[in-house]
């Protein structure tokens, strides 16, 4: 692609939109008005490390989570009316983050360790370990379809699905070197290659593949080294998202990654016009921050 590329996600009643040197974040505030901010990032997040294969899918995974949660903060308070007269939010403190981290860690042995849990009984009653092991891959990526469908059956989060599906339709026009307008972003699907939840699809899926290397015995090894191998899992799945996302006119691509698009119609809704307006105004804010038009 000519232009440069972009990757997002939704917040509370907004968008966050990070590009290489920059990232913004825009949210529709009480009184219908849409407040946005944006920030020049350094050190680690810019560094020539983001280019090395593997390492940068690390990187990104632990980024994500870092901007993400202040992009989510941010958003909160601002949809609430609870920012300073400068537009200021409260700063996270050491126990937010703590909680947050709490709150991952839990989230994250639930899906890497919860199916090991769940089938490590069968493992003398089937006759080869390979079969254990295709169940809890299975049974992993049941967990993760279930958990998206039952989140999505929420109000508040259908209306986070619908920034989603904002950010992934003005995200395409860019792409394509339109002008971010409704009426265009509109002609677009709210379904995107590169999105975060084809990551997490792609994570299910690597991660079977790598396990099969671990073995089943002892369990406590196939216990822990479903925690240690999370890098190496992110890491694969980055970089088999990011090729698939570059891509997309090989035939055998697309199909090899279909299932990725058809869960996002799980995470993704169709937005409103002010929705969109709210996507454009994220993207054109990194924009000129990178631009140093701020």
């Amino acid at each position: 692609m000519s232009t440069p590329t972009y990757g997002g996600q939704a917040v509370i009643e907004g968008v966050m939109m990070r590009g290489a040197t920059a990232m913004a974040v825009a949210v529709r505030r009480p009184d219908g008005s849409i407040e946005a901010r944006s920030e020049r990032l350094g050190g680690i997040l810019t560094s020539p490390l983001r280019h090395v294969p593997f390492l940068r899918g690390v990187m990104v995974l632990f980024e994500t989570l870092g901007l993400g949660m202040r992009a989510l903060s941010w958003s909160a308070a601002v949809a609430s009316n609870q920012v300073d007269s400068r537009g200021e939010a409260r700063a996270l403190t050491v126990f937010d983050w703590l909680v947050l981290l709490g709150a991952f860690s839990v989230g994250a042995g639930m899906f890497f360790v919860g199916p090991v849990l769940a089938t490590a009984w069968l493992d003398p009653l089937l006759p080869a370990p390979w079969m254990a092991l295709a169940i809890e891959g299975v049974l992993r990526l049941a967990l993760l379809v279930g958990y998206i469908w039952a989140m999505g059956r929420a109000k508040d989060i259908r209306r986070v699905f619908q920034y989603h599906g904002a950010e992934h339709m003005t995200i395409y026009a860019h792409e394509e070197g339109r002008e971010l307008n409704v009426p265009v972003i509109r002609r677009y699907p709210k379904e995107h290659p590169r999105c975060g939840t084809s990551f997490l699809l792609t994570v299910a899926l690597v991660a079977m593949v790598v396990f099969a290397f671990v073995g089943t015995e002892p369990l406590w090894w196939r216990l822990s080294s479903r925690i240690i191998l999370v890098p190496v899992v992110a890491a694969v799945s980055y970089e088999v998202i990011r090729f698939a996302g570059f891509h997309q006119d090989w035939p055998v691509v697309r199909w090899l990654f279909a299932g990725n698009l058809a869960l996002q119609k799980l995470t993704t809704r169709a937005p409103d016009d002010e929705q969109i307006q709210v996507a454009i105004a994220a993207l054109q804010r990194v924009r000129d921050e990178e631009r140093g038009a701020v």
